[in-house]
């Protein structure tokens, strides 16, 4: 892996930008803020469904607990690693101080190829997992949800496992993202892909681009059609705008002379052939040309590092909505913002997953359901006031740094935002003893 691809490498990037504007910090503490609270490395033997056993190796890292419990997915997937876990932790403990939810950062995850195990091994590894992190999880010190090929399955496993070593006790706020029957919430398979849009949305009626006011009419391209770009989609073209590409790992569809795509043809086709290569009237594009088109707003919405030094001059998007965590290198970063092209940052743009988790975590907390609008509209009130706050803070930026030629990007100000409300709270709590 290249420097400018490396987890920790993006991270120590993004936080010394933003360190730059916070020189009103107690030294020391913004090292402190950067930091892993906690990181545990364990080896999980799984007895495979042909008797033979395989060791895996699984991750949970806590970055942060200073506004609450840690927060964070479980991932499966071949490339993870310590590093990339102990990034994400520390992307979660930004997003959540920025939305202001109360809880800290967190991330896990096993290095394993999920589409060569079957559901019965998958069981068998997540309870695993679950047992050897025992009281290192919790519903009031580190909390999972679900993340890169896992979903509200394997939650409901999590917390079966953790019921099962803990019993006698009110367990269901250990993990979030559960199937509705045991006390998962309405509205949380979508939160992260309606973040997005919601957003998008107040972005743009901020008026940051004058010619694109609103969601109406834009053309967006999506990186990733799993739940999140297909979501986005969805509530894009519910609102007005003109979804024209999609993708997914086996390649992309671009609708045929620059009109809108049948989402709903679309959904049938990749359910029934798992890709959404091959659409009727559609002509099918690589995942380099799509991020290439010409068009209002990308949603990369796939992996990490998927914009970057070698690609950044190709991009001809207005906006880039980072629907998955770290899609854009620092290096990509700066090649975009030299040519007038906004990123809105992953830590505002896909909040709203942990966002509705901690709704989720509420509700099992109180014993009690809230229904889907209620949810819904607390989601957008707390993304739009987010986005009014970094963009306040980018303007500010932008607006005192013209004179000399600096130029602050809407990642950098949500930095900021994020930091500046962790520090202030380690300041008033105090460094114990």
């Amino acid at each position: 892996m290249s420097t400018e691809l490396a987890p920790e490498h993006m991270i120590d990037v993004q936080f010394g930008r933003a360190e730059q504007h916070m020189d009103r910090i107690a030294p020391g503490l913004l090292e402190l803020l950067l930091a892993p609270r906690r990181t545990i490395t364990v080896n999980l033997p799984v007895e495979l469904d042909d008797g033979t056993i395989e060791t895996f190796a699984g991750y949970r890292v806590l970055h942060n607990q200073l506004l609450g419990p840690g927060k964070g997915g479980i991932r499966f997937h071949p490339e993870v690693s310590l590093p990339e876990v102990s990034a994400l932790a520390a992307l979660m403990t930004w997003k959540c101080a920025l939305l202001r939810i109360p809880f800290g950062g967190a991330k896990g995850g096993i290095a394993c190829n999920p589409k060569q195990l079957s559901e019965r091994e998958r069981r068998r590894l997540t309870r695993r997992f679950v047992a050897e992190l025992g009281d290192n999880i919790g519903p009031y010190t580190d909390i999972p949800a679900p993340d890169l090929y896992t979903d509200s399955q394997t939650m409901a496993w999590v917390y079966d496992t953790y019921q099962a070593l803990h019993p006698g006790e009110n367990n269901l706020p250990v993990v979030t993202g559960k199937p509705l029957a045991i006390g998962g919430s309405e509205g949380r398979s979508e939160a992260t892909g309606r973040g997005c849009v919601y957003a998008a949305e107040r972005l743009l009626n901020l008026g940051v681009i004058p010619q694109l006011p609103s969601l109406q009419g834009a053309r967006v391209a999506i990186q990733g059609y799993g739940e999140v770009g297909r979501v986005a989609g969805r509530l894009l073209h519910e609102h007005g705008a003109k979804v024209v590409a999609v993708s997914d790992s086996r390649g992309g569809v671009l609708a045929i002379n620059g009109d809108r795509l049948d989402l709903d043809a679309l959904n049938h086709h990749k359910a029934d052939n798992g890709t959404v290569v091959g659409l009727a009237e559609t002509r099918t594009i690589t995942n380099a040309d799509l991020l290439a088109l010409d068009c209002d707003l990308l949603i990369p919405a796939a992996l990490g590092g998927q914009v970057h030094a070698g690609n950044a001059e190709a991009v001809k998007a207005k906006v880039l909505v980072e629907g998955a965590n770290r899609p854009v290198t620092p290096e990509a970063d700066d090649i975009l913002s030299a040519r007038g092209i906004l990123v809105l940052p992953d830590i505002l743009a896909n909040a709203g997953g942990v966002t509705v988790s901690y709704y989720e975590w509420v509700q099992n907390i109180e014993h009690h359901s809230w229904p889907l609008d209620e949810i819904n509209g607390r989601l957008r009130s707390r993304i739009n006031n987010a986005t009014d706050r970094v963009v306040a803070r980018w303007r500010a930026f932008t607006s005192s740094e013209k004179r000399n030629g600096a130029c602050t990007d809407l990642r950098t100000a949500a930095l900021v935002e994020a930091l500046e409300r962790l520090a202030a709270v380690l300041e008033q709590r105090g460094v114990w003893p």
